[in-house]
């Protein structure tokens, strides 16, 4: 197969339409046409249905897309590791972790990285689904629980602690819990069922309500951290937050700070090929300086 062709192939199937991936090739729609064209002939068998709403891959061409997407990734990677400097990092550094801890502690501390290494772009993908390193969706994760793939270098990086909170506002108009068997009396907010957690146990707190005989129903779910941040900030109720996201936050206040809550490891990962590569030991060094006394 031609290799040009093989790569508008894989922009198109991307994009979803010829010119959006002209836009992206710097190449004119009618150019785009006849490299997909001519690879469908040399390959003998339609790869997209053309219909009015843009494009779809055949099972053929959906076979050839994942092993186009493989081929792309590991070339990235591999031009990451070549290009790499040796002297100074420099280069794109594509990171990826959960929304609330992305957008509360990781990303105030990026301008200072950025600032000890200026030749360093910063791509911070925030998701709570887990992105695959191997694939190259990201250079390097922050994740809330160990990976399972054998081919990442893993390092645990820190423990996070959880605790209940509500904010003085709510806990003036409807009372401080004295016991879990208070919260029956209160609003509960939790993390959203529909989507899968970031960390095992995060809804521990019904699980603890149900060991005593109580049913304690969530008034609201949100589907990531920082909205139950933002909820129990705007008076809506009571969550269990992890204690790092409370820095900085004075209208939120721990409740029932006796109570059990689970703490997990933090892990630090990113794959075996670009161990040895500048941008990325820098920022592990980083990363584990600045959680060095950092109480989670």
């Amino acid at each position: 197969m031609d290799w040009n062709r093989l790569k508008v192939f894989h922009a198109v199937a991307e994009a979803g339409s010829f010119t959006r991936a002209g836009e992206l090739l710097n190449l004119s729609q009618s150019a785009i046409s006849r490299q997909i064209s001519a690879l469908e002939g040399e390959l003998g068998t339609p790869l997209f249905h053309r219909h009015a709403r843009g494009l779809s891959l055949t099972e053929q061409g959906d076979s050839l897309y994942r092993t186009a997407h493989e081929i792309s990734a590991k070339l990235a990677m591999t031009e990451a590791v070549l290009g790499e400097s040796r002297e100074r990092p420099t280069g794109k550094l594509k990171i990826t972790t959960t929304v609330g801890f992305g957008s509360t502690w990781l990303t105030p501390r990026i301008g200072e990285f950025l600032e000890l290494y200026p030749e360093v772009t910063v791509d911070v993908v925030l998701d709570d689904r887990l992105l695959d390193l191997s694939m190259r969706e990201a250079d390097i994760a922050i994740r809330m629980r160990p990976p399972t793939q054998a081919d990442l270098v893993q390092r645990r990086l820190l423990t996070v602690h959880n605790h209940l909170y509500a904010s003085p506002t709510y806990l003036k108009r409807h009372g401080t819990p004295r016991d879990l068997a208070d919260l029956q009396n209160h609003r509960i907010i939790t993390y959203g069922e529909d989507t899968p957690p970031p960390v095992t146990e995060i809804n521990w707190l019904q699980k603890a309500g149900r060991k005593q005989g109580l049913n304690l129903v969530p008034v609201l779910t949100v589907n990531n951290v920082y909205g139950l941040l933002l909820a129990v900030e705007s008076d809506v109720g009571v969550a269990s937050l992890p204690d790092y996201m409370i820095t900085g936050h004075s209208n939120v206040v721990r409740v029932l700070p006796d109570v059990d809550a689970p703490s997990f490891d933090t892990f630090l990962v990113y794959p075996d090929e670009l161990r040895e590569t500048k941008k990325i030991s820098v920022f592990r060094d980083f990363l584990l300086n600045k959680v060095a006394g950092w109480r989670f």
